[in-house]
């Protein structure tokens, strides 16, 4: 289900704190890692991978050298649900 006001009010402002931005277009969330190099960003996002699968919550990302760009929103719900909210605080825990 999506996030309603009292829940976005309350759960996404930390996350918005810590980098992400909110597409109100797309009711989507988005943050750009930047590792030390390569490897780093590819071990960030195969760990990510691993939680995505857990969660059956998978983000639209790409990587360049040592950036990850990442967006977060529910397709099914057309816009952001607990889930997204969840993976995102696991992302940011992995990135750490």
């Amino acid at each position: 289900m999506k996030l309603n006001e009292s829940e976005r009010a309350h759960d996404l402002a930390p996350l918005l704190q810590n980098g992400w931005l909110h597409d109100a277009d797309r009711d989507a969330i988005s943050k750009t890692y930047t590792f030390k190099n390569f490897i780093d960003a590819f071990g960030f996002m195969t760990r990510s991978a691993i939680w995505a699968e857990k969660y059956k919550h998978h983000p639209e990302w790409s990587n360049v050298w040592n950036k990850v760009n990442v967006t977060l929103t529910t397709h099914d719900h057309d816009g952001l649900t607990e889930l997204d909210l969840k993976m995102a605080r696991k992302m940011d825990a992995l990135a750490d």
